[in-house]
């Protein structure tokens, strides 16, 4: 549990980092909006899986254009994940989750494996946000996680 703790704290703080380099470059790059609110959608779905409800009333690529509202998603989205692994023991993690894709089909898997994914996800992300800031010569940010691990 302390290294699945440990990693979603560095996607807390990630995801913090990424918006503070989106809102001060100003940008009006509806791709790039469109992939952050993606990963902060994202990371709503799988939450509503873990906690055994419905997620097909999201929208995982819908356009974006109010960082604010993205934000919020972002730092909801974290107190809800500190309260979900909070309640969670190590045995926990090797539970099945039965769950169905955005399109429907049924899968089960681990809560472990579901976490990895989303850790994994954002971090993917996240990269590519990264490279289309520096494209648009704006500052990329450093969200590596042992630039975390080393605060």
């Amino acid at each position: 549990m302390k290294t699945i703790k440990c990693m979603m704290d560095h996607l807390y703080w990630a995801d913090e980092r990424i918006m503070d380099a989106l809102e001060e470059s100003k940008t009006q790059n509806k791709d790039l909006l469109k992939l952050v609110r993606h990963v902060a959608v994202a990371e709503r779905v799988w939450l509503s899986r873990l906690q055994g409800k419905g997620s097909a009333h999201y929208s995982l690529w819908e356009e974006a254009e109010d960082l604010v509202e993205i934000r919020t998603m972002f730092e909801e989205n974290a107190e809800q994940y500190r309260v979900y692994i909070e309640g969670l023991e190590e045995s926990d993690l090797d539970g099945i989750i039965d769950y169905a894709n955005q399109s429907g089909i049924p899968f089960q898997t681990s809560v472990r494996d579901i976490l990895l994914q989303v850790l994994l996800h954002g971090q993917y992300h996240r990269g590519q946000i990264n490279r289309a800031l520096r494209i648009e010569s704006a500052e990329p940010v450093q969200v590596d996680y042992i630039t975390f691990a080393r605060l």
